[in-house]
């Protein structure tokens, strides 16, 4: 490469990057719009979540095809991507193939290993592909996905193909300008895949060859920058916020919800005999009262709001979930993509108005999310325990519903008419306390 190129690529580097962080910022801003909640509590047992779930994918392999051909993707991306700090130190210095020396036979069987795990990542998408193309599972016809969402999965399926064939011709010319008589190139590396391929160069002239080689170089890594920047606007942002996203996750047992503050205080005092009730700090007229559960996503916590980006959109909750089975309209998945995408459009309007979010008459309640969609959840906790990344839509939900219930008093008819036996009766059932045990009368 000339002096030239390796300007060419260095702001080529700098372009990817710059807009790679830019994104990431807003990311982080937009989950910051979130409320505060404490998350640092039992950091050992955070840890270890994070490296069995996110790192080891102990979850994805609860469905074993589709576990192992993912552990393939992951494994196979991320590893081979490693071989980009070396593509980036070319790059800069016009070098060839530079840790070669430093590393010696280690350096092989890197390349080796590099070469084997892109064929299984084809192999793994190719199958990927065809069950949402082919067999169609049901999990993936679903109207949750159509549009962009079913367009965008198919397009990372096609990025990574593109990219491990680059990356394996990209070896094959290299290869095969190694043993040209003379050696065009040092030679460096073990090519157990595309030693297969390099023959295709027989015949063909040595300085054609490198530009086929230059070519296959500059595609993989310039299809690496656009893929990394493609991962904001893609459901593949899981590949890097699986990790915090498991770290922060809720370690109380499923099925344990948190009790408003406001609420335990008011519950505390009803229940103390000795309190007075007329002790009470003065209000602050002036005080904006805090709402009773979340409408919109300001109202959802960060780790809610994290949730929303780190979704998948593999279906696994909604698979699950007894309500969707039974044809009812509620998808824990569509929840989770309506958040992220209320979530988008809010961070564009702060965008748009210079930081600051101008009221659009929308919000994630009701423009998003029915009421019909909230209320069919059995609260069973199958989308959280069924989610490899350890995703909450339960938790979502029952805020919302918290908000429907505490302030619009919008729960349905049979949920109102509890509450009322409740307030009268200090039972769920319409009986009178004096009536409650007539039952054992009966036999």
């Amino acid at each position: 490469m000339s002096y030239l190129d390796n300007i060419l690529f260095a702001i080529i580097l700098i372009a990817g990057f710059g807009f790679f962080a830019s994104n990431v910022k807003k990311i982080i801003r937009n989950i910051n719009l979130g409320v505060d909640v404490d998350r640092k509590d039992n950091p050992k047992a955070r840890w270890t979540n994070m490296a069995m779930i996110a790192l080891g994918q102990s979850k994805m392999v609860k469905r074993p095809i589709a576990g192992i051909l993912h552990i393939f993707v992951y494994v196979g991306f991320v590893i081979i991507n490693i071989e980009l700090l070396e593509i980036i130190i070319d790059g800069l210095l016009g070098t060839h193939r530079v840790f070669a020396p430093f590393l010696g036979g280690v350096y092989d069987v890197l390349i080796a290993s590099f070469e084997i795990l892109a064929i299984l990542v084809i192999f793994a998408v190719t199958v990927f592909w065809i069950r949402r193309n082919v067999v169609r599972l049901k999990r993936f016809i679903n109207p949750d996905l159509n549009g962009f969402p079913k367009k965008d999965a198919n397009y990372i399926l096609y990025f990574e193909t593109v990219l491990m064939i680059l990356f394996l011709l990209m070896n094959a010319a290299d290869l095969h300008l190694q043993n040209v008589p003379g050696g065009v190139f040092h030679k460096a590396g073990s090519f157990p895949i595309s030693q297969f391929v390099a023959p295709v160069f027989n015949g063909i002239s040595n300085e054609l060859v490198v530009v086929l080689f230059e070519a296959f170089w500059w595609l993989h890594i310039i299809g690496i920058l656009c893929f990394m920047n493609y991962l904001y606007f893609s459901k593949h942002l899981h590949i890097i916020l699986a990790f915090p996203n498991t770290y922060f996750a809720n370690l109380k047992p499923e099925g344990q919800f948190d009790n408003l503050a406001s609420v335990t205080k008011e519950v505390k005092l009803m229940m103390d005999p000795n309190a007075d009730p007329f002790a009470a700090a003065p209000v602050d007229e002036n005080a904006i009262p805090a709402k009773f559960g979340a409408s919109d996503v300001q109202d959802l916590n960060w780790v809610q709001l994290l949730n929303a980006y780190t979704c998948t959109e593999c279906g696994r909750c909604t698979s699950s979930c007894p309500a969707n089975q039974t044809g009812k309209k509620l998808s824990p998945r569509k929840i989770m993509m309506d958040t992220r995408d209320r979530l988008q459009e809010v961070g564009k309007n702060i965008d748009a108005n210079k930081g600051v979010f101008v009221p659009d008459n929308k919000t994630l309640l009701n423009d998003y999310i029915t009421p019909e969609e909230l209320w069919a959840c059995t609260s069973c906790n199958a989308c959280v325990e069924e989610c490899p990344v350890n995703i909450s839509p339960l938790s979502i939900i029952m805020d919302m519903r918290r908000y429907l219930v505490m302030e619009q008093s919008a729960a349905p008819m049979s949920l109102n008419a509890m509450m009322t036996n409740i307030e009268n009766n200090g039972a769920p059932w319409q009986y009178s306390q004096q009536d409650r045990l007539n039952w054992k009368n009966e036999n």
